[in-house]
């Protein structure tokens, strides 16, 4: 149903905003995360945008959901109003969304489901995260393309 391959991804850096609760409404503070960047003139310094997802939320509860918007940070030190967080590297399950945010739902049950039960990989401890390819201020939503990061154990 999507495409997912296996990599070795680096150590990240990012740049974000803590946002507790339903993941739909973390847009409110991927704005923020925007403002700051480029209020600041620091896109130069990014990598794009990216989300850490901590949380399932089939088990957890909608008030309980902690995630991080932010950017992929390449820059000396993060900008104020903001904070650093490192994502470890090592392998990872990436699957290849194309499509309106709105779609991720289905992406993450068919990883999480049917890709990681037939694929004999394992979960690694460690958050998932999405890497924003696009910009959805400028990108039609059915073209927005989004890579989502599985963790794996070695």
């Amino acid at each position: 149903m999507f495409n997912v391959d296996i990599q070795m991804a680096p150590n990240k850096r990012l740049a974000a905003l803590a946002h507790r609760g339903d993941y739909a409404e973390g847009g409110v503070a991927y704005q923020k995360v925007a403002t700051i960047i480029s209020t600041g003139g620091h896109w130069p310094q990014t990598l794009g945008m990216a989300g850490v997802y901590y949380d399932d939320p089939n088990v957890t509860p909608t008030k309980d959901l902690r995630s991080h918007a932010g950017v992929l940070w390449n820059g000396k030190k993060v900008p104020e109003g903001l904070e650093e967080v490192i994502l470890d590297g090592g392998r990872y399950a990436v699957l290849h969304f194309k499509g309106s945010y709105a779609g991720f739902g289905d992406a993450y049950r068919y990883l999480y489901g049917p890709w990681l039960s037939s694929s004999q990989e394992s979960l690694r401890d460690a958050p998932s995260y999405e890497h924003y390819l696009n910009d959805p201020t400028d990108t039609a939503p059915a073209e927005l393309l989004t890579d989502i990061y599985m963790p794996l154990s070695e």
